[in-house]
């Protein structure tokens, strides 16, 4: 199924997921510099969390868009509500490890705030698979013949086992 937010026949959704994910994977390598040495980017961190925030939940909005757009009772609907909510926990995680630290001069991080920030990142890395799945496996957003109930990329099996693949018709001559 093809992507229902597009802006110059691309898909929105994946136009910007970048922006959050490397904003908050940066936000936690300076923190940790941070914390382990004297070079402190704990502040650029922080605005570096705050942005991924703001920009994670516009990408969230055509994400949403989009999951809503594929068929009920699919793999793929499966997967996408999965990542999606999966993402919306590591916005929330990243949040509270904003608000632990709002107050602190240079917004330095605590050990919870960092722990939250791991954890909202080990998070991302599954939920970036999951979304790996939808696109790469399962066709949603890129093609409307996907097989949006492909089995698991991890059981090596092809994409094609078990789906029933529709004839496409030749192109009319005019």
């Amino acid at each position: 199924m093809e992507s229902r937010a597009k802006l110059l026949g691309h898909p929105v959704h994946q136009m910007l997921i970048p922006l959050p994910l490397g904003l908050f994977v940066m936000a936690v390598i300076f923190d940790a510099l941070a914390l382990a040495t004297d070079w402190n980017m704990a502040e650029v961190s922080f605005w570096n969390i705050v942005a991924g925030i703001a920009t994670g939940l516009l990408a969230a909005v055509f994400g949403f868009v989009d999951w809503l757009a594929i068929p009920a009772n699919t793999r793929a609907k499966r997967i996408g509500a999965v990542h999606g909510v999966g993402n919306v926990v590591l916005v929330l995680l990243f949040l509270g490890a904003v608000l632990l630290r709002r107050d602190i001069p240079d917004h330095v991080p605590t050990t919870p705030a960092f722990l939250l920030e791991v954890l909202a990142l080990a998070l991302g890395g599954f939920t970036g698979w999951l979304g790996g799945e939808l696109v790469d496996r399962l066709g949603v957003g890129v093609d409307d013949g996907a097989h949006l109930n492909a089995p698991n990329s991890i059981t090596n099996r092809d994409a094609d086992e078990g789906v029933v693949v529709r004839p496409v018709a030749a192109p009319r001559s005019r």
